[in-house]
């Protein structure tokens, strides 16, 4: 009887379908079950670096389980023994393609945390993590190459050859390349950065890239600039040392006017604007210096301060509406362009 069932054309069958389901069911478990509760532990804790473990087992780890739940469906099945090793190369191709997504998404999330633990010392969404992606699958290329047999080292000696070719023609290519890792190497600038390139070129660093730098301007629109050329090019940083920036506000008053009384009005004026302003620093003290006689009137500048650079104009605007109301309150005069002409009789 057992014989008569066992030659049963679907039979043979049953044993494999249920390796392939048993597998199915175990990774939905672990998916499921098992990740999900490693997830609500690593909320818990205070370090960071199991969350993107946990969050990179979950991109490839249900089809680990249907990979080894194939291998065990393939070696019962009743088939040639050369389809069952063509079979199995090929989990095995997937299985390496398999992990090396797994540890790649790890790998990009550890430069993600390293650059906030660093304050964007290490652009996370670019240079870095594609290269760390080109070195994993290309392991893993080689990997799959030497598991079929074929020998690596000829394989190198002609990617050796061949890079030489490539090199050449993508000359650009590769000097922005590097220009990109001297730039992120160098600190210069992170993204978020407020950069102004040769004085033409300003806004906020988006990205930097394998290939270019971008940059978004307070019109809202972004500058893409190879990283070759702005890495040449003079760079002016308005976040470093310091975000803070000194906004100077130059104006004139009246030459009958009482510059000691002009002086402390400005002054009460800045402070209280510095003090009542969020685009302002609130404990910096504003300078006023007269500095010229002009062909109307003395000149001063107030030194004002900004938290960043784009306050600057909302800044030096409230700073501007709050002096000429005062000088309005105090009967003080701007003065007008005005020139005295002398007739001789």
């Amino acid at each position: 009887m057992e014989d008569i069932f066992n030659q049963m054309p679907y039979v043979q069958y049953i044993r494999p379908a249920i390796y392939f389901l048993l597998s199915l069911l175990l990774a939905l478990i672990f998916k499921g079950i098992l990740l999900g509760r490693l997830k609500i532990l690593s909320k818990k804790s205070r370090w960071q670096w199991d969350d993107v473990v946990i969050k990179g087992l979950g991109r490839g780890v249900i089809y680990i389980f249907l990979i080894g739940g194939a291998y065990l469906a393939i070696n019962e099945l009743p088939a040639d023994p050369e389809v069952k090793h063509l079979a199995v190369g090929g989990l095995f191709v997937v299985l390496a393609l398999v992990t090396a997504m797994i540890i790649s998404g790890i790998t990009e999330g550890f430069i993600g945390l390293y650059s906030k633990k660093t304050q964007g010392g290490l652009p996370a969404g670019s240079i870095f993590n594609v290269l760390a992606k080109i070195l994993i699958f290309t392991l893993a290329l080689l990997v799959v190459l030497q598991t079929y047999g074929i020998s690596v080292t000829p394989v190198l000696a002609t990617l050796g050859v061949g890079g030489l070719a490539v090199a050449l023609a993508l000359q650009d290519t590769l000097s922005n390349l590097f220009a990109g890792i001297q730039l992120i190497a160098s600190k210069k600038f992170r993204p978020g950065d407020y950069i102004e390139m040769e004085g033409v070129n300003s806004g906020f660093v988006e990205d930097i890239s394998w290939r270019n730098t971008t940059i978004k301007t307070p019109a809202n629109n972004l500058i893409i600039i190879p990283n070759s050329r702005i890495s040449s090019a003079i760079v002016t940083n308005y976040s470093k040392p310091k975000e803070e920036l000194s906004v100077p506000v130059v104006g004139g008053v009246a030459y009958g006017s009482d510059l000691e009384k002009v002086e402390k009005v400005i002054a009460e004026t800045a402070k209280k604007l510095m003090a009542d302003s969020e685009k302002g620093v609130n404990d910096y003290e504003p300078l006023v210096r007269f500095n010229e006689f002009g062909a109307s009137g003395i000149n001063f500048t107030v030194g004002l301060r900004a938290r960043e650079y784009t306050d600057q104009f909302a800044l030096k605007h409230e700073f501007i509406k709050a002096l000429h109301k005062r000088f309005k309150e105090e009967g003080m005069e701007f003065p007008y362009p005005q020139m005295d002409v002398h007739m001789d009789k």
